[in-house]
């Protein structure tokens, strides 16, 4: 009699389960499938197709059993009325603070539910010590540029009840996440004044901020004071603010001195004893084990110092040299003086250096853009300064932090598709190799033209790549006469850079200028950095100089009065009008490759704006388009073109350490 296929399918599925059954003993079960045997169908009920059997796993008796996938910690239910409460009060859609985000109020709840819904700040109906010390730092929040009034501090009732201790110890907390999260820079919604605003912002998160102050106790009010930027740039503003809010200084007395030269260190002069007097300082110089008390009439680092501090003081370059303004200032020291700058000018380039990574780290490079001026600095220290052509008001320069990467020798430039389309239809039929001095590249049905390396091409012979969504970077330019201009916003985005293998000797350390120069007409070569080094592309039109004097800058591309207006400051209806510190003229590069006049005059090299879909690029214009106006630009006088915003600087010497 034949069988039917169901009853061997139920039959097999019957074996495989008893075989698996004795196969798991003495084992984990949970490491051996098996399979339910198929039930017989009745007469009355359809036959259900029962599977396949599926294949027995190979036994391994030594095999250790797979652990079990860890369990999700649930949140500890709290077990008294007042955590019940506190619990019950975040559970409420009422909110806690005003500008508090839905992400922060989710990370207040994670904390709390942590804890079981304990108060942080509350015991025995009274505020702790944590407590008060982060209320009296909320409470100064001006110091640092934020508004005290953002930051409601809760009040709380001589005997509360379990809704009110609720109430009061989450508001607190809220303050306290706000407060971090504006200190580091969430305060400005940075999209809406540009697009091209775009740091990487290091916002805290809430339940981290709350443990933080949570572990600090008394010292709770350091911790948060912390998250505000410690960079002396920030430091200097923040002082000045203080200065501007505070009482005048105190008037001291007058110093009349006859007139003579500027006095120097280890020069002697019949003024220096009046000097001392003034100052309060020794009659003479102290003697030491090698040497007796000087002469009263040395001017000596003593005597430095204390005019150094006085020029500080007043606003002057801090060089400890007794010059002209300085006699002046002295003679007016009985004025009262205060410093400059409004409270909204410091605040608003405050909150800048909230964009900046709180550690800039020991060598970094910093180009503040409306100064047009690059610094490099090495193990904290500024080693050097270098003039930069920043983009156009209609094609800025991004604000943001990247690594530099890599250099490029010799770099080719490819023309960016926003101005090929216009030219493809003249490149279609064309047989050629080379047009224009350009090379055109055909892969397949695309175009494209390359320009090859040389002391022609648009990127100059050198550039410093740091990927960024931009696509912008630092690099040379052939067109160097426009470095002689007072105002250079020439560019299309990229930052061209001053005498570039000066600070490829830095970046670079393997390679000197003098060797990255023997590489030019060898073909392009990358070379990378043995430590990526942080390039931050910055936007300050007030700040303190090295020498200790306040500046302040035209604000190129307009973002002071939205950034007023967004800080709730006065103001915001325009831009600040300030002027342009004298700069000294540029040196000329030594033994820097340059091209021959009927050479520039035959250069195409002059940048023209244009994007790729992902970000922007330095662009050059085609060839033989713009021949006349190329040529008007290098054949311009040696301090600039025709029609500059500043006559020919004077000739001085510039400082370098390079």
């Amino acid at each position: 009699m034949r069988v039917p296929r169901s009853s061997l399918m139920a039959l097999a599925a019957l074996l495989t389960g008893t075989l698996a059954s004795a196969a798991a003993t003495g084992a984990d079960t949970a490491a051996l499938s098996t399979t339910t045997p198929a039930a017989t169908p009745s007469p009355t009920q359809p036959a259900v197709p029962v599977p396949e059997p599926a294949t027995l796993p190979d036994y391994k008796p030594d095999a250790p059993a797979p652990e079990p996938a860890p369990a999700a910690t649930a949140p500890v239910a709290p077990t008294d009325p007042l955590g019940a409460a506190l619990i019950a009060r975040l559970a409420d859609q009422a909110p806690l603070l005003l500008r508090l985000t839905s992400k922060d109020r989710d990370a207040i709840r994670t904390f709390y539910e942590a804890r079981a819904g304990k108060p942080l700040w509350i015991a025995e109906g009274l505020w702790t010590e944590t407590a008060k010390a982060v209320t009296a730092r909320l409470s100064a929040a001006g110091e640092d540029g934020l508004d005290a009034r953002a930051y409601t501090i809760p009040s709380l009732a001589e005997k509360p009840d379990e809704k009110a201790v609720a109430d009061a110890d989450l508001r607190l907390s809220a303050a306290a996440v706000l407060y971090a999260r504006d200190a580091r820079g969430g305060r400005v919604n940075l999209a809406s004044i540009s697009r091209l605003i775009t740091p990487h912002l290091d916002l805290p998160a809430g339940n981290e901020v709350l443990s933080k102050l949570a572990e600090a106790g008394a010292k709770a009010g350091d911790v948060l004071q912390a998250y505000n930027p410690a960079t002396p740039g920030y430091l200097a503003l923040k002082n000045r603010l203080a200065a501007l809010r505070g009482p005048a200084p105190a008037a001291v007395k007058p110093l009349r001195l006859p007139s003579g030269p500027a006095l120097r260190l280890g020069m002697r002069d019949v003024r220096v004893p009046l000097l001392r007097a003034h100052f309060g300082l020794e009659s003479r110089p102290a003697g030491t084990f090698d040497q007796g008390p000087g002469e009263p009439e040395t001017y000596d680092s003593v005597v430095a110092d204390a005019v150094s501090k006085f020029q500080r003081g007043r606003g002057l370059p801090a060089t400890g040299i007794l010059n002209v303004q300085t006699v002046l200032a002295l003679a007016e020291a009985g004025r009262t003086a205060r410093p400059t700058g409004g409270e909204a000018e410091l605040i608003v380039n405050m909150e800048r250096w909230r964009w900046l990574p709180g550690d800039l780290g020991p060598d970094y490079i910093l180009v503040n853009v409306p100064e047009y001026r690059l610094r490099a600095y090495r193990g904290g220290t500024l080693r050097d300064e270098a003039r930069v052509i920043v983009g156009k008001p209609d094609s800025r320069t991004p604000l943001f932090s990247g690594l530099m990467e890599y250099a490029v020798v010799n770099p080719s430039w490819y023309v960016p598709p926003s101005i090929l389309k216009t030219m493809a239809p003249k490149l279609a039929g064309y047989s050629g190799k080379t047009w224009g001095g350009y090379e055109v590249v055909r892969h397949g049905g695309h175009i494209s033209l390359r320009q090859p390396p040389g002391e022609r091409n648009a990127l100059g012979f050198i550039k410093f790549m740091f990927p960024n969504q931009h696509a912008v970077y630092l690099h040379d330019t052939p067109n160097r006469s426009l470095f002689s201009a007072a105002k250079r916003d020439f560019s299309h985005g990229c930052v061209r850079v001053d005498d570039p293998f000066r600070l490829a000797d830095v970046v670079l350390p393997d390679w000197s200028a003098e060797r990255l120069k023997k590489l030019i007409g060898k073909g392009e070569r990358t070379l990378r950095l043995p430590e990526k080094l942080p390039v931050h592309l910055a936007y300050f039109t007030a700040y303190v100089d090295d020498s200790g004097v306040y500046r302040t800058l035209p604000d190129l591309y307009g973002y002071d009065a939205p950034m007023r207006a967004a800080l709730g400051l006065p103001g915001g209806s325009g831009p600040a009008i300030a002027r342009l510190p004298d700069e000294a003229p540029r040196r000329k590069a030594e033994s820097m490759p340059t091209q021959p006049r009927s050479a520039q005059r035959r250069s195409t090299q002059r940048h023209v704006a244009g994007e790729w879909p992902t970000g922007r690029y330095e662009e050059a214009e085609p060839p033989r388009r713009h021949l006349r106006r190329a040529a008007r630009i290098d054949e311009s006088p040696e301090y600039g073109e025709p029609g500059l915003w500043t006559p020919a600087p004077q000739q001085t010497t510039p400082r370098s350490y390079w």
